[in-house]
């Protein structure tokens, strides 16, 4: 826009009190903005790398105290508005020493009028930053009766009391640093009547017709508002704050999620006055049906007409100090999922809502996102403030984000449900919090309700349903559900077997971080499970006894400390697995599962598939394979083992299935083939086997001829139960363009087979199954392409066998 002033860029940080001294210099420090104060310290040298070793204890303390950032910034005419988006928190913000804004919510843009502070000339402008943990405290303190947080989450309090990222005081997988800053755009701009405020877009689609729906907030009244999309062209007058506009856009090109099609989008210009506001869209029609049916109530995302199986993650922020997150680095982390097959992503309740460059990324790249709304895990006020500011801020959220093709759904919040449940307070008078938590959903989808009155609304996650406040983690009826049996409670992978969600949208199992990243934070000497250092980046509890309980269980131990954190992957890959390929054998009964979860906001032992930084765990390799839209998945049946074809497109496929038995001597067995048609989006049985057809020392092998070929294996005994053979895998490196080219060959059967390199960069593959023959391609892109790696292969019995000393 003309004449705007961007604000970002260079500021300086000072302590509240402008004082100096040993540890601070008297003239602060540089800041960038957006970005934290936690940042700007590290890079000025006063705070250690919070993410190495046991560094966060050391860095904790500028949230305690209260800080200033300022810049002079030389203006033409006072009559300016500050815009700041993302004013993390609790902040005042003061013009030549005027007071011109107080806020305190994270999630929402802000708007100043400096006509009464601003001048001609230079002006300082100053950021002034309540300690997000004294004023969290004193706003507990000011409630009429305790409102709880999870403790065992968050080892700083009272986050609850904050319109903040819920994380940001810890979580199980998260660093408790409490930053402040400034996570999105600053900048001065003209002060103007008649403002386009805001425009939202809904869509109704009818007989080959898309119908679009504009709402402009702003404008001047009687002032003319044009609408322009797809050649379509309407007009309006501004009445009452707004006007309303209707395109009827015939024949359209469509946005589909990834994998059922292309992802078609438009733009769309809304012109008032001098003004003209642009959105990107994509025409879809996507509708939430959850209704009554035989089993309890369904959920199914149902998209252009299609019953849609989601398939996917759930997204936390993409760093724990936002000063550090990058668009390119999101961008690939986003990629990542799309290429591994995923068509969903749920931003989950208590990270933040994502910028609008966030969803445009998701438009493109066809991923589904199901947007929570900002509340996890932990009680809230239910006061007349807190709730008028909440509906406020899913009013502004839904608007801004109305436009984009792949929100699909909104969600009230993430466990609030289950919360009651985990507090003495809410547990002795479970009333009282029911009520404040009925309270604060309705707030929630009055917001959503008065930007986009016809969204696809899901009051929690997990949910059984609307005005349901069951136990929607052990319910597979109704509703979507977090299946946390197996990890939290130590069950057996098998357990996925044992429920038949409508929709899983969390299950989990953890690994350790790779190794190229572990040895960003630790050094040689704690490198050790049982270190303080691999500890202190362990945060759920009792998450190392629990990985190494479980390997105890499925395979023999590992032979040293590398060999541990690739089995750790190996292990995590097949619980998800498992769950995974039995659920999507249910369709039409459950039609989504969105494993915990996608990324890291650190280095850090975690439910992640994507390492920090955005390399690929063995559990996203798998994830490629278990989510390919057209697969054969093993589904053990009691004394059978059904070979299943899962279809998640438009069209039915023709699968041909044969299934041998491979001992561990490399030996072939024939055991019958099948196949059939699977219809679009469905399952159907294409081979059903005898369990006792294998032998001890055998194992399932199974390949397939279709639209995605495929090979894969079963394994119906725990790994530690079969003779491993030494396979001696040798490879030869080779430039190949930007990347290296492996050839990898074996001298018997090779079980999940990997190629690991010491430097950061991608594998096309990892985890395979290698036998004796024609070698195995890995290619491997450095992420500096002049890099020379040195390369590494693991498989199942070189890191769980000893070395023979001969």
């Amino acid at each position: 826009m003309d004449d705007t002033v961007d604000l970002a860029g260079a500021w300086v940080l000072h302590p509240a009190d402008r004082q100096g001294g040993a540890e601070f210099p008297v003239g602060g420090v540089p800041m960038t903005l957006p970005g934290d104060g936690h940042t700007a310290l590290v890079e000025a040298g006063l705070l250690p790398e919070p993410y190495e070793a046991r560094n966060e204890y050391a860095a904790r303390w500028p949230a305690e105290r209260d800080w200033i950032v300022s810049r002079r910034v030389e203006l033409e005419a006072a009559d300016r508005d500050l815009v700041v988006e993302g004013l993390d928190t609790v902040a005042e913000i003061r013009v030549n020493g005027v007071r011109v804004l107080n806020a305190a919510n994270a999630f929402r843009t802000h708007r100043a009028d400096l006509s009464a502070a601003a001048r001609h000339g230079t002006n300082e402008i100053e950021i002034a930053f309540r300690s997000p943990l004294a004023a969290a405290a004193e706003r507990a303190a000011a409630q009429p009766f305790p409102i709880p947080w999870h403790q065992g989450n968050c080892p700083l309090p009272h986050g609850n009391m904050l319109r903040k990222p819920q994380c940001d005081f810890g979580w199980d997988w998260n660093i408790a640093l409490t930053p402040f800053g400034v996570t999105g755009g600053i900048w001065l701009e003209p002060r103007r009547a008649g403002r386009i405020a805001a425009v939202a877009v809904e869509q109704r689609h009818e007989g080959g017709t898309v119908y679009v729906t504009v709402r402009m907030r702003g404008g001047v009244e009687g002032a003319a508002v044009q609408a322009t999309l797809c050649g379509q062209h309407a007009e309006a007058e501004v009445a009452g704050g707004g006007a309303t506009l209707c395109l009827a856009i015939p024949d359209p090109e469509l946005w589909w999620p990834n994998g059922l099609g292309p992802q078609a989008l438009h733009e769309l210009h809304v012109t008032c006055g001098t003004e003209t506001a642009t959105r990107r869209i994509g025409l879809r029609d996507v509708r939430l049906v959850s209704e009554a049916d035989a089993i309890g109530r369904s959920f199914v995302v149902r998209v252009n007409g299609h019953d849609t199986f989601c398939r996917g993650a759930n997204w936390i922020p993409a760093d724990a100090l936002a000063g550090r997150i990058d668009r390119d680095a999101v961008r690939d982390l986003l990629r990542s999922a799309a290429d591994a097959n995923m068509n969903m992503i749920r931003v989950w309740g208590g990270g933040r809502y994502e910028p609008d460059w966030f969803y445009d990324i998701c438009d493109e790249l066809g991923l589904m996102v199901w947007q929570d709304f900002m509340f996890a895990c932990h009680l809230y006020p239910a006061d007349d403030a807190f709730l008028a500011e909440v509906r406020d801020e899913a009013e502004e959220v839904a608007l801004r984000l109305s436009h984009h093709p792949s929100v699909v759904l909104w969600c009230g919040d993430n466990e609030l449900i289950g919360a009651l449940g985990w507090f003495p307070e809410s547990v002795a008078d479970r009333d009282r919090y029911l009520v404040c938590y009925d309270r604060l959903n309705r707030a929630v989808e009055a917001g959503l309700r008065a930007a986009l009155p016809d969204a696809n609304w899901w009051p929690s996650s997990p949910s059984p349903g609307p005005l349901a406040f069951g136990d929607a983690w052990h319910d597979d009826t109704s509703g979507d559900m977090h299946f946390w049996s197996v990890w939290h409670e130590g069950r057996d992978f098998d357990h996925y077997r044992d429920v038949a969600p409508r929709f899983c949208s969390e299950f989990g199992f953890q690994s350790y971080p790779s190794m190229e990243v572990i040895r960003r934070f630790a050094a040689p000497k704690d490198r050790n499970i049982a270190a303080p250092v691999m500890e202190s980046h362990q945060k759920n509890a009792g998450g190392n006894a629990r990985i190494a309980e479980t390997m105890f269980r499925y395979f023999r131990f590992p032979n040293a400390f590398e060999g541990f954190v690739w089995l750790s992957q190996i292990q995590q890959g097949l619980a998800i697995r498992t769950a995974v390929t039995q659920w999507r054998s249910l369709k039409p009964r459950c039609m989504g599962t969105l494993y915990w979860q996608l990324n890291d906001t650190w280095p850090c032992a975690s439910w992640s598939s994507l390492d920090h930084g955005g390399g690929w765990k063995l559990l996203h390799h798998m994830a490629r394979d278990f989510f390919a839209p057209v697969a054969v998945l093993p589904v053990p049946a009691g004394d059978a083992i059904r070979l299943v074809g899962v279809n998640d497109t438009r069209a039915s496929v023709d699968i041909a299935v044969r299934a041998r038995a491979l001992s561990m001597d490399g030996g072939l067995r024939a055991l019958g083939e099948g196949g059939g048609a699977v219809g679009p989006d469905a399952a159907a049985d294409l081979l059903t086997l005898d369990a006792g057809a294998l032998a001890a020392d055998e194992v399932l092998l199974f390949d397939w001829d279709g639209p995605d070929p495929g090979r894969d294996l079963h394994a119906p005994r725990p790994w530690k139960a079969y003779d491993l053979p030494e396979a001696r895998p040798a490879f030869t490196a080779t430039r190949d363009g930007e990347g290296w080219r492996l050839e990898v060959e074996v001298s018997a059967p090779s079980f999940f087979l990997t190629a690991e390199a010491d430097l950061p960069g991608r594998w096309d593959r990892a985890a395979v199954l290698a036998l004796p023959g024609p070698a195995e391609i890995f290619y491997f892109t450095p992420r500096d392409p002049a890099a020379e790696p040195r390369f590494t292969l693991r498989d199942l019995h070189g890191a769980t066998y000893p070395e023979d000393p001969a």
